[in-house]
């Protein structure tokens, strides 16, 4: 297919439709084994831990989406990302951002580490920070950009030129963006990780992960891996997110519209006292966010004065979903230092900002003023 805009990409890439029958939405293969032509003959198809055709079906796309060479499907997010770290080998060293997902850094520091891979965790949107803390024995460089929870927004192109000048694979986590509005693998990154149980399923029903890899031979390593430890998304899952990725470019515009609008309102509540979004022209980080994205996302964060009013704030919301996932139709909030970084202890997470009083806030595609109204009556005093 000739190159389309990235709203029309989502729908057609070439890999939606069933190429026995022409179904136009790719059948459910409930299926755990393939009848073999005869020794060594197939048609493709052995054994679904090793392929399925609905998994294989969401992996082209993906691929294609990130414009990449293989993609891979996985059972969860940290089961693509624990599949991609399977890359290094004991000894080796990774250099990881320091504002990153709960779950990845206990993956890291309390799993791989156990394996001989040690890590250090540093301000990847700082370029001399990266630079120095790389040594002989660093292998892979592991950023998400934005970060969860403060959306800091790390340089790919300049991680990913950093990391080629000494042999070293950079990995990207693209959840928050969605290749929708960013796409590492065009910026120098070597592999991209999603958490497809937010914005490319969408709807708030499905666990999975997607991995693609920039060539074709690390695209293999990583497909070996995918086999040999087996974490892969059953068919019905691939499904529901194929079908997600179909409205991913109308979604994630609604969220973007709302979220830039919601950012610039909560500035002006006496009760927020700072807002994280990178789509405020104020943003230390602006201008990266505009280079290498064509847009900023529906996930923000704001600091309310304490956790007991952040506390309060959360009994009270009635539209407004409390809940610890992302990226769902649905506007959903939480209390990171609680829920999904509570990993973290809690001398790191007030070193690199993430207090008891910070609250993450996954903006939905309802009515904005809906939105801001179920705000205010949360936030009022009793």
């Amino acid at each position: 297919m000739s190159e389309v805009e990235k709203d029309t990409l989502v729908l057609h890439t070439g890999f939606e439709y069933d190429e026995v029958t022409g179904a136009v939405s790719v059948p459910i293969y409930q299926v755990s084994t393939y009848q073999q032509d005869a020794l060594g003959g197939n048609k493709g198809f052995l054994y679904s831990r090793t392929g399925n055709p609905t998994r294989s079906a969401l992996e082209k796309t993906i691929a294609a989406l990130e414009y990449g060479s293989r993609g891979l499907a996985f059972a969860s997010g940290l089961a693509a990302i624990s599949t991609v770290l399977l890359l290094f080998s004991s000894g080796d060293h990774l250099v990881v951002s320091d504002v990153t997902y709960g779950g990845t850094y206990r993956l890291i520091t309390k799993v791989f580490k156990r394996l001989g891979i040690s890590s250090t965790f540093v301000d990847t949107t700082n370029l001399q920070a990266v630079k120095a803390a790389i040594t002989p024995q660093t292998k892979g460089v592991l950023i998400e950009t934005p970060a969860n929870p403060l959306m800091n927004i790390a340089d790919i192109q300049a991680i990913a030129d950093i990391c080629h000048s000494g042999d070293i694979k950079l990995i990207v986590d693209n959840t928050f963006m969605t290749p929708y509005w960013q796409n590492p693998l065009l910026l120098g990154a070597d592999i991209v990780v999603h958490s497809a149980t937010k914005y490319l399923g969408g709807h708030s029903d499905v666990l999975a992960g997607l991995v693609v890899a920039a060539s074709e031979e690390l695209g293999e390593e990583l497909y070996f891996l995918q086999k040999s430890t087996g974490a892969v998304l059953g068919p019905q899952d691939s499904w529901l997110i194929m079908r997600g990725i179909k409205t991913l470019g109308v979604r994630m515009e609604k969220h973007e519209n709302n979220a830039q609008e919601l950012a610039q309102w909560l500035r002006t509540l006496p009760q927020v006292k700072r807002v994280y979004y990178p789509g405020l022209q104020d943003n230390p980080q602006y201008a990266i966010a505009q280079k290498q994205a064509r847009g900023f996302g529906g996930m923000l964060s704001f600091e309310l004065a304490s956790r007991e009013v952040a506390e309060q704030f959360f009994s009270k919301l009635k539209l407004i979903t409390f809940a610890i996932s992302l990226g769902g139709v649905e506007s959903l909030i939480c209390l990171p230092a609680k829920t999904t970084h509570a990993a973290i202890p809690i001398e790191v997470r007030e070193e690199i900002g993430i207090r008891d009083s910070l609250v993450r806030f996954s903006v939905g595609i309802e009515n904005v003023e809906d939105i801001k109204k179920d705000i205010l009556q949360a936030l009022k005093q009793d």
